[in-house]
């Protein structure tokens, strides 16, 4: 097998089969985590990812700041470039976790290899031959580990078959949604679709035909069908012929265990007879997912609102409407065969609608939420006017100005370092809150991306509120400046 992976600069052609081993790692996308055998190839010299399985699996890639092709041993250029993104996810390997950096690249025989710089900045100890892998570093042990530092390798054509599964076992489950179609006549036609959306599939006529006035007759299609699993196939009037000449379907149910010839009923509604040419648009054959349950016999049926009430009972009763107190409202939501609900008028459209209620509404009524909102500046006091800023719901999205006495002065100590702190993992809901907030506020120019080894410390807490704040704090240090912030999901 000939592995071809590249450097920005340069492309590395391994033909040693002992300076790669595969390992399985676990990624965590935006919604979901999928469990994949990457390569750790000593002979990569950056770490890759396959732009195919990022969108597969929704994980995040950032447009890179310059676009850089990627060129192989011999100078042309690879398919596997140019190189426009890069990924950060977390990942994990055994107990080890980290958030990875990888290179967006088409990969022709690998989902993700880990090259040069993930070994150099773990310096995991390999055991090649043995296939074991040891992170011992003082990074790992203090960041990265949760409980054993040794995992082992896979095979290698157990690995590729594993992600092969993966890979078209994902594509398999989504189903085959075509129609088997079957011509039982040489010059019948398939059924077609009028357009890319369009719900249902055009049967044609293999007969000519004349079906009569307020009558009917039975056309044949020359074909027989399968219906994708858990569908059945439905017979539904075309509209043109329907409303220009009055021409409905009859019988229209295939079922699945049905194959022979789809035949069909079509019922003239006009005083003319309609004629049929072999070839002419006859019906629609639409697929309709069903559930295959069985009846049971049971002593009686459930209470329902309608009951026994037959053709024409629904829509026709009687609204009474009267004002109540909230507390009278409160004792008759309690009370049997009582409809309550709150009235809303739309004056621009003349309507009026009933919202359902439940023991939450009741609550919002006593607490007075349905009451006419008050401003700001009827609730505060005259004295306190000055201020209303401070008190408005609306998120801030610009920096106060500068205020001498007020700005935060932050003192730094001469010849003192950062705090080394260990590194804790984040939830998945964590991870894309954060993400999220460091996304706008980069947006904002409140935050800008650093190259720095160090990072500065977060701490979540939870609130019930209707949307996420992040409220962000600077905190003086002897040492060093240290920021922290509060993150309410």
């Amino acid at each position: 097998m000939r592995n071809l992976y590249a450097a920005l600069n340069n492309t590395e052609t391994l033909d040693n089969e002992n300076d790669h081993i595969m390992v399985q790692i676990r990624l965590h996308g935006t919604k979901t985590q999928v469990t994949i055998n990457a390569m750790i190839d000593s002979g990569a010299t950056e770490d890759f990812i396959d732009k195919g399985f990022c969108s597969k699996y929704n994980i995040r890639t950032t447009q890179a700041k310059t676009t850089r092709e990627v060129y192989l041993a011999d100078g042309e250029l690879s398919a596997m470039g140019p190189i426009t993104h890069t990924a950060k996810v977390p990942m994990d390997i055994g107990s080890h976790r980290e958030l990875a950096t990888f290179q967006v690249a088409k990969l022709p025989n690998h989902e993700v290899i880990l090259g040069m710089p993930w070994l150099k900045q773990h310096s995991p100890r390999i055991d090649w031959g043995q296939g074991k892998i040891t992170f011992e570093s003082e990074r790992c042990t203090t960041w990265c580990l949760k409980e054993s530092p040794t995992v082992y390798a896979i095979p290698e054509d157990e690995a590729r078959e594993e992600n092969l599964k993966l890979e078209f076992g994902a594509t398999r489950s989504t189903k085959d949604q075509r129609i088997q179609v079957r011509l039982l006549d040489p010059q019948a036609r398939i059924p077609t679709r009028g357009s890319a959306k369009a719900a249902g599939h055009d049967l044609y006529a293999n007969e000519e035909r004349t079906i009569p006035a307020r009558g009917q007759d039975v056309v044949p299609t020359g074909i027989s069908i399968t219906p994708p699993k858990g569908t059945y196939g439905r017979l539904a009037p075309r509209s043109g012929i329907a409303v220009k000449h009055q021409i409905a379907v009859n019988a229209g149910v295939i079922d699945s265990e049905y194959t022979g010839e789809v035949k069909v009923v079509l019922a003239n509604m006009s005083d003319q007879d309609y004629q049929i040419q072999k070839g002419d648009r006859i019906a629609q054959l639409i697929t309709e997912k069903i559930v295959e349950s069985d009846g049971y016999q049971v002593p009686k049926l459930g209470k329902t609102d309608r009951g026994q009430q037959g053709f024409g009972s629904t829509g026709t009763s009687k609204a009474q409407i009267c004002e109540i107190s909230a507390r009278a409202f409160g004792k008759f939501y309690r009370q049997p065969d009582t409809t309550t609900g709150i009235l809303k008028y739309n004056k621009k459209e003349g309507l009026i609608s009933l919202e359902s209620v439940n023991i939450s509404t009741e609550l919002a009524i006593k607490r007075g939420k349905y009451q006419k909102k008050r401003k700001l500046e009827e609730m505060m006091p005259q004295e306190y006017h000055g201020y209303l800023d401070v008190f408005e719901e609306e998120e801030k999205t610009k920096l106060p100005p500068h205020q001498p006495g007020v700005d935060l002065d932050i003192k730094l100590e001469e010849g003192q370092g950062l705090p080394v702190k260990k590194i804790y993992g984040l939830s998945q809901d964590e991870l894309e809150e954060l993400w999220n907030y460091l996304k706008q506020n980069e947006e904002r120019g409140w935050i800008r991306e650093t190259y720095s080894d160090r990072g500065s410390p977060i701490m979540l807490s939870r609130r019930k509120t209707e949307s996420s704040d992040y409220v962000s704090t600077i905190e003086h240090s002897t040492t060093s400046p240290r920021k922290t912030g509060i993150l309410y999901p």
